[in-house]
């Protein structure tokens, strides 16, 4: 499995971004690639955040059962359900999310698997920083097939 610590699949990411425009049209879902930009930052604000989350009720009793599916190998199916406070509805501009989303992708990497994870997921639980690397990058590889980058 594809780790963002990695410095090849770091390097792949950023140009898997860049590679994006504001006219990359999705190939299933609802978000526009603006909007997959800023759900994909808010991804990254859990393994970069410095306070604590509080446990999902539903993560205590199901967590568990779906964790490793977050960093295995199989990729992820389309149109998957996705967290309340993940969904982007409204319009964003793209050139800023673009680079908030490259700014964070940056923080995690040169952070290193010192810096990222320093709580349990919300959801999932806690993970080691290998996982988080696999997570991270999965959760961008599904978002970039669905752009087709």
């Amino acid at each position: 499995m594809k780790n963002l610590f990695d410095t090849y699949t770091y390097n792949e990411v950023i140009g898997r971004i860049n590679a994006l425009t504001p006219d990359t049209q999705r190939q299933w879902g609802k978000m526009n690639v603006a909007q997959m930009l800023a759900h994909c930052k808010e991804a990254f604000k859990v393994p970069l955040s410095e306070k604590k989350m509080p446990r999902m009720f539903m993560g205590l009793l199901l967590g568990w059962a779906f964790k490793k599916k977050l960093y295995n190998d199989d990729p992820w199916k389309k149109n998957l359900p996705t967290a309340p406070n993940f969904i982007i509805k409204d319009e964003r501009d793209f050139a800023k999310e673009k680079a908030e989303l490259t700014e964070l992708v940056n923080r995690f990497y040169n952070g290193g698997t010192q810096k990222v994870g320093l709580y349990p997921h919300p959801m999932f639980g806690s993970y080691t920083p290998e996982q988080w690397g696999q997570s991270m990058y999965k959760h961008l590889d599904h978002h970039f097939r669905q752009f087709g980058v």
